[in-house]
C-alpha cells in the first residue's frame, strides 16, 4: 500500500495518519487566542528510536520556510500571553499582535511592550528555540537573555549543563557569567514544544541546585503533557519548594499507537553537476566596527580544535535590553545593505543551526517575497506528501563542524530565485562545498553570508 499522510479535525480534536504505520491523536484543552493547530503545525515521522514523530512547525522558522516576521511575531505573541497568564496584566496589543498574525502581512515588529518593572532571565533552548527565545525577550523593555548551546568550549566552564533525553543531541550547556543566575529573579525557559516535559524539569533542577529561586516559568508554542507529565512537575514544585508556571498557544493531550519504518535520507541526495552563481558577503569587512566577537577555541565532535570566534550578538554569551536595542539599529543597516544585494523577487534566507534569530530578522528587513529557515540536526524522515512537514529533504555535513551532520528541509526545486546561506563563523570549504553543490540544483543563485570570515 501507498504510504500517506493524512489529517482529520475538528475544532478541538485531530487525527493524523503518518505513513500508514503512525497513528497521532490530539485533542486540544487551551487554545486562548483560538489560533487552528493547522496553522501552527504539520506533522512527520523522525529519524530517532527514543521519540517516532515530530510536531513539524509552521511559525518557528525551523524546518518549513516562512514569513520571517511571523517567527518574530509568534515570540511576541507568547510575551503577550505570558504577561497575561503569569502576571494577570493587558499589554493592549492582544488584538493588534492576533491580526498581523492571522494576516501573514505587515506582522507587528515594533518596540518592546513589556514594562520594566518586569525583569526576568530568559533562556532559550537550542536548537529549535534559539530565535524564538529571542523573539521573546524581545518583547521586555527590561530583561536578559542567552540560549543553550550543543557547542564546547574548553576554555570555558559553563555555568550549568543539563540533559535534553529524548533528542539526537542530549547536551546543554550555558556559557555565562554566574551573576546572570545567582539573584531572585524569575527565569523564564522558552521552547517550541513540551512533549513531556523533562528537559524544563532537568534544565529547572540543574539551576536550582546552584542558583535556588522561587519562582520558574516555561513557555512553548505547543504543550503536550499527560496529566501524568504534568503531576511531575508539581511533585517538583513540591520538592523544591518553587512554583512553576506553564504557557503556551495551543496545549492538549496526545497519544501515539504504531511506529513508522523510516531510513535516514543520507542516501537519497548526491552533488549536483548543475552551475549556479555563487557570491560572497563579509558582514565584518563591509560593517567592521558594527559586531562583537567572543574569542576562545571550540571543539568539533570529531575532536578537531577550531579558533573561530562566535558573534556575542547571536544570545550564545548573554545579552541585556541595552544589547539589543543596539543591535536592532545594527541590523536594520545590514538589512539594508543586503536588501539592495537581492537579485530575484522569490528569496530564500537560510540559517545555520543554531544560527537562527539574527538571519530571520534580517530576513524580515530584506523587503517583500523573503523567506526564512534554517538549517537543522534533526534527522527527519522525508516523504513528498501533501500535509507531511518534510516533503523535501537535503543531509550534509556541517559546514563549521564537517563531523557533525545536518539536513535542510522543504526547498523544493525552482522554487526560489536566490538563497542568501547565513554563517555565524568561518566554514571548512570543503563541508560548505559539499552543501553547495546540493543546493545548486535546488536554487541557481546562492549568496554566502559570513559574520565572521576570518580564522
Amino acid at each position: 500500500m501507498k504510504n500517506t499522510h493524512t489529517l482529520t479535525f475538528s475544532k478541538t480534536k485531530y487525527s493524523h495518519q503518518i505513513l500508514n504505520s503512525l497513528g497521532v491523536e490530539i485533542n486540544i484543552t487551551d487554545n486562548p487566542y483560538q489560533i487552528s493547530a493547522e496553522d501552527l503545525f504539520v506533522m512527520a515521522a523522525r529519524i530517532n528510536k527514543k521519540r517516532s514523530f515530530l510536531f513539524v512547525s509552521k511559525v518557528l522558522g525551523k524546518h518549513i520556510p516562512i514569513n520571517p516576521r511571523i517567527g518574530l511575531l509568534t515570540g511576541e505573541l507568547l510575551a503577550n500571553r505570558y504577561l497575561e497568564k503569569v502576571k494577570n496584566e493587558e499589554t493592549g496589543k492582544t488584538k493588534e499582535l492576533l491580526s498581523a498574525f492571522r494576516d501573514d502581512i505587515g506582522a507587528f515588529n515594533g518596540s518592546p511592550f513589556i514594562g520594566e518593572e518586569h525583569n526576568p532571565v530568559i533562556i532559550g533552548f537550542a536548537e529549535t528555540a534559539t530565535a524564538l527565545g529571542h523573539a521573546f525577550f524581545q518583547s521586555f523593555k527590561k530583561a536578559h537573555f542567552f540560549h543553550t548551546t550543543r557547542e564546547q568550549l574548553p576554555s570555558k566552564a559553563p555555568v550549568i549543563t543539563f540533559e535534553e533525553e529524548h533528542s539526537h543531541a542530549t547536551s546543554h550547556r550555558c556559557y555565562v557569567d554566574g551573576s546572570l543566575l545567582d539573584n531572585q529573579r524569575e527565569i523564564i525557559l522558552v521552547d517550541d514544544e513540551m512533549t513531556t516535559g523533562k528537559t524544563a524539569i532537568n534544565i529547572i533542577r540543574s539551576i536550582h541546585e546552584r542558583f535556588p529561586r522561587d519562582v520558574y516559568t516555561v513557555v512553548s508554542i505547543l504543550d503536550w503533557r499527560s496529566e501524568l507529565d504534568q503531576a511531575r512537575f508539581h511533585t517538583l514544585e513540591k520538592e523544591l519548594g518553587i512554583t512553576i508556571h506553564c504557557v503556551s498557544l495551543l496545549k492538549g493531550e496526545v497519544k501515539v499507537t504504531g511506529s513508522p519504518e523510516v531510513r535516514d535520507i543520507h542516501s537519497n541526495t548526491q552533488d549536483s553537476a548543475e552551475s549556479a552563481e555563487v557570491s560572497y558577503i563579509h558582514i565584518d569587512s563591509e560593517f567592521p566596527d558594527l559586531f562583537a566577537y567572543e574569542m576562545g577555541p571550540s571543539v568539533t565532535l570529531g575532536g578537531e580544535i577550531r579558533h573561530c570566534p562566535y558573534l556575542k550578538e547571536s544570545g550564545r554569551f548573554g545579552l541585556d535590553e541595552r544589547d539589543q536595542a543596539r543591535l536592532e539599529i545594527d541590523l536594520v543597516k545590514v538589512g539594508s545593505f543586503l536588501s539592495g544585494r537581492r537579485t530575484g523577487k522569490k528569496t530564500l534566507c537560510l540559517g545555520t543551526g543554531e544560527f537562527m534569530y539574527i538571519p530571520m530578522k534580517l530576513a524580515s528587513l530584506m523587503g517583500k517575497g523573503v523567506k526564512f529557515h534554517s538549517t537543522t540536526r534533526s534527522p527527519i524522515y522525508v516523504w513528498n506528501e501533501v500535509n507531511y512537514g518534510a516533503q523535501h529533504g537535503l543531509a550534509f555535513p556541517n559546514p563549521e563542524d564537517r563531523d557533525m551532520a545536518q539536513y535542510v528541509y522543504n526547498i523544493p526545486e525552482n522554487h526560489y530565485d536566490e538563497l542568501f546561506l547565513f554563517l555565524e563563523r568561518k566554514a571548512f570549504d570543503d563541508t560548505l562545498g559539499h552543501l553547495i553543490n546540493h543546493l545548486k540544483k535546488y536554487i541557481k543563485a546562492i549568496k554566502i553570508v559570513y559574520f565572521n570570515g576570518g580564522g
